[in-house]
């Protein structure tokens, strides 16, 4: 978490009231966010909080059901934003939270005012330091659950790093920063407003020891600073803000009795959300989007030694890969191909046809779907693997997303998302959500699977109608732990001989790649 703002530009005098509505408009309520280069999660001392995630806030259609809650965070330079952020965050017990620092959004330097802010001499607390444009689009999709990419600001170098990062939705957004009110389109976008208050001499030595310890600044330059643009745009800037504020807090992070008040408030707006999967009656037939394995002797055969519980663990490995390799196979009959003509080594022409697309990518859904991606790498050369993790929270029953990689253009593939099995569709939706998060289009993705519940089909369908669904069977239900039946079984335990049933030296063990 990026804590506190320590700059501002040298910028025109733009007025407050062009920046801020008028005193007597009606406030709405407000919301937050905030952004880290550290491990998407905050350890505290009783639990784990994920800052990177997506609770399933989709309904049967594919379509967000609920926004997410922003809370919003203003106060002067090191008046203790992101301690209070974090004891909201312990205290909300909301598994899924993102942080949003305004720090990440200073805007890029020409030559000029590199050498300014080198000697202490750029005014980094002014508005007009910050991307408010690029800050709002991202709060936005933010706020409607979708992933964005975050900037991540060098204070040493006063740029931009290379590399941004990757911020998935959550249920609660805490956005903190020295000017988190100061934009029209920004207040908008805040469900709660929190002003932090700290007394001037205690945000003075807190911002000594930061920039000096943290920063690589020395003691004139930060006093310089502080004397020429930070005490000057709190007067100017910040401080009128606090009768925007809902909430304020004296005393920062200390100041327990607000923090209570603060969070019982989010948890009376917070409503309980969850997926909820298709309504399409079980009678109903199966849809066009899905194409199934013609049952051949063979096929049949397949799926009768991997059913049977009491084939030993070897023989379930290779027999499910064959049945993969064969699927996979056909699953490769509805990319798109055109017609061309080659020559051959007796110099007649042959009329063909080859791929007629940009690349494919395979994305496996871990663990068990990771199986699939030897019979993809030997059909498909040079093709490309993401990875998706997604596993079900045990309270809720929801599923949710734990670990994510994949190639940075991968909106412009045809996308084979692979899963051993598929039950309910929950795992499935989401992770097609994801895909779609990355630009992907619906259209160019095939979801891939050994087998699948016709209750888990009918769900994808309903919620992705462009999807195309591959399989090699299906089954006609579920039971009460939502088992495929007659099913397969847990398939990543049968396959990686983690069920207990089978003795196997660690040679013979084939572990997760994860």
């Amino acid at each position: 978490i990026s804590n506190y703002k320590s700059s501002v530009a040298s910028r025109g005098e733009d007025s407050l009231d062009r920046l801020l509505p008028p005193a007597g408009a009606p406030r709405r309520k407000s919301t937050t966010s905030q952004s880290k280069t550290e491990p998407p999660l905050l350890r505290t001392g009783t639990r784990t909080i994920y800052t990177a995630g997506r609770p399933p806030w989709y309904d049967e259609h594919g379509a967000q059901s609920k926004e997410a809650f922003v809370i919003g965070l203003c106060g002067g330079s090191a008046s203790g934003k992101t301690t209070v952020a974090n004891k909201i965050i312990e205290a909300l017990d909301v598994p899924w939270v993102v942080l949003l620092s305004m720090d990440s959004f200073y805007k890029v330097l020409s030559p000029e005012e590199q050498a300014l802010a080198a000697s202490n001499d750029y005014n980094f607390d002014h508005p007009g330091a910050f991307d408010f444009e690029l800050l709002v689009a991202t709060l936005q999709r933010l706020k409607q659950g979708k992933s964005v990419k975050i900037p991540v600001y060098d204070f040493t170098t006063h740029g931009r790093q290379k590399d941004w990062k990757n911020v998935y939705g959550a249920s609660v957004i805490i956005f903190e920063g020295i000017m988190s009110f100061a934009d029209k389109e920004l207040l908008q976008l805040l469900d709660m407003k929190i002003f932090v208050d700290t007394d001037s001499d205690i945000r003075l030595v807190r911002r000594l020891r930061r920039d000096i310890t943290e920063r690589g600044r020395d003691i004139e330059g930060v006093i310089k600073q502080y004397n020429k643009f930070v005490k000057p745009a709190f007067e100017q800037y910040i401080e009128p803000t606090m009768r925007l504020a809902d909430i304020v807090v004296p005393r920062g992070g200390g100041n327990m009795v607000a923090i209570d008040l603060i969070v019982q408030h989010v948890h009376s707006q917070l409503e309980e959300v969850s997926t909820l999967l298709a309504s399409a009656q079980q009678t109903q037939p199966l849809p066009q989007t899905l194409s199934v394995l013609e049952s051949t002797p063979q096929v049949r055969g397949l799926h009768t030694i991997i059913r049977n519980k009491e084939t030993s663990r070897d023989e379930f490995i290779f027999y499910s890969k064959r049945l993969m390799r064969l699927l996979i196979e056909h699953a490769l009959t509805f990319l798109p191909s055109q017609t061309c003509v080659v020559q051959t080594p007796q110099g007649q022409e042959y009329e063909g046809r080859r791929y007629n697309g940009k690349g494919i990518t395979g994305v496996s859904v871990l663990r068990a779907g990771e199986t699939m991606e030897p019979a993809l790498r030997a059909v498909c050369k040079d093709v490309r693997i993401g990875k998706i993790l997604i596993q079900t929270n045990l309270d809720s029953g929801e599923p949710e997303l734990h670990y994510l990689r994949l190639p940075k253009d991968i909106s412009e593939d045809h996308v084979i998302l692979m899963d051993s099995t598929v039950s309910t569709g929950a795992a499935a939706m989401m992770a097609v959500r994801v895909l779609l998060d990355h630009e992907v289009q619906e259209d160019k993705i095939a979801l891939v699977s050994l087998l699948m519940a016709e209750l888990g089909v009918h769900s994808v369908a309903y919620a992705f109608p462009k999807v195309k669904i591959i399989t090699t069977a299906v089954d006609k239900s579920l039971d009460d732990l939502l088992h495929v039946i007659p099913g397969i079984g847990d398939f990543g335990d049968r396959y990686f001989g983690t069920d207990g049933t089978d003795s196997w030296s660690d040679e013979d063990q084939e572990q997760p790649s994860y």
